[in-house]
């Protein structure tokens, strides 16, 4: 049986000499009762996600502060979740300078947009054969695609026209309606098989295909333009991870500058591809902020409204 290690002779050192992580300036600060949300911001600690949620702020509002591209890539939750308004105020600030979404985020937004209300019960609506078989989904859906194609414009220009030409119950909370009143690029990426529209006979597979094939490509414009840019990951595991390594990997090979690019994932877990796709191989520096959306969202966008209202006392070097 081993003997118990000696520690006799151990060879230590001054506390005071010794790199420390944390020091006392870092700490968080509790505040007052007539605190405002800039003060809350700058109360967390500045430490991991306290740290990185000012960080993320500085990029956004410096980004918009100097005209440099800003995109939010979307997944579904986030819709869910009653996010969409926090993106919608940033678009018509002019901070956010286009939009990309996988299909369920489209199918959710546009739904909120027609009746006011999204989200069926899955697991009822699915054992009685029902799931995804609201009609007026499929038929606006089978004539965006359609129309997307056949004009060339792409499915994300061609839903925000729709809407636009439809008599909506909430037109206010879409982010397909608000890019397109903004002028600005509103893409639509899908995965076939993946929503419940695909399942409907008169949606058209070529179309699908053809009108989100023209938004990838839309989206490789964009990204063309995102040197000293930030791109925004929200909510997306998959599908909009993979589609920005592809449109990164095109204007690479066009010989495009994208140095400077930010990369930011948020999410309530973190994920492989986010991690891979979105924070370390794109980018010049890479943000990760874990949470709940319904949390994290609504504290970005204030922070952010804050530091923007006040941007012409806002300290460039804090993002450089």
């Amino acid at each position: 049986m081993n003997k118990p290690f000696d520690l006799q002779g151990l060879k230590t050192y001054d506390l005071a000499s010794r790199p420390s992580k944390v020091f006392k300036e870092d700490l968080g600060k509790p505040l007052g009762e007539n605190a405002s949300v800039a003060d809350l911001i700058d109360s967390l600690p500045n430490q991991l996600a306290g740290k990185s949620i000012r960080r993320v702020r500085d990029h956004l509002v410096r980004a918009g502060s100097n005209g440099n591209t800003v995109v939010a890539a979307i997944g579904g939750h986030v819709i869910k979740t009653g996010c969409a308004p926090y993106l919608i105020d940033l678009i018509q600030k002019g901070i956010i300078k286009a939009i990309a979404m996988n299909g369920s985020a489209a199918i959710h937004d546009v739904e909120l947009a027609l009746e006011g209300k999204t989200s069926e019960d899955v697991g009822t609506m699915l054992n009685d054969g029902k799931f995804g078989m609201a009609r007026e989904t499929a038929d606006f859906f089978a004539l965006a695609t359609r129309r997307g194609a056949d004009e060339g414009i792409g499915l994300g220009a061609a839903v925000g026209a729709l809407l636009e030409e439809k008599i909506c119950k909430a037109p206010e909370v879409s982010l397909l309606l608000a890019a397109r009143k903004a002028n600005i690029p509103c893409t639509v990426h899908v995965a076939v098989g993946t929503d419940i529209v695909h399942m409907h006979p008169h949606v058209s597979g070529a179309a699908i295909g053809e009108s989100s094939h023209l938004d990838f490509r839309i989206l490789c414009s964009v990204v063309s333009t995102m040197a000293n840019g930030v791109w925004l990951n929200l909510g997306s595991a998959v599908i909009m991870p993979e589609v920005l390594l592809k449109a990164v990997s095109v204007v690479r090979n066009f010989n495009y500058d994208l140095d400077g690019l930010v990369c930011v994932n948020m999410d309530k877990e973190s994920r492989y591809r986010s991690t891979v796709n979105v924070l370390n191989r794109p980018s010049s520096e890479g943000i990760e902020i874990t949470g709940h959306h319904e949390i994290m969202l609504p504290l970005l966008h204030a922070s952010v409204a804050a530091a923007w209202a006040a941007r012409p006392k806002f300290n460039e070097a804090k993002a450089a």
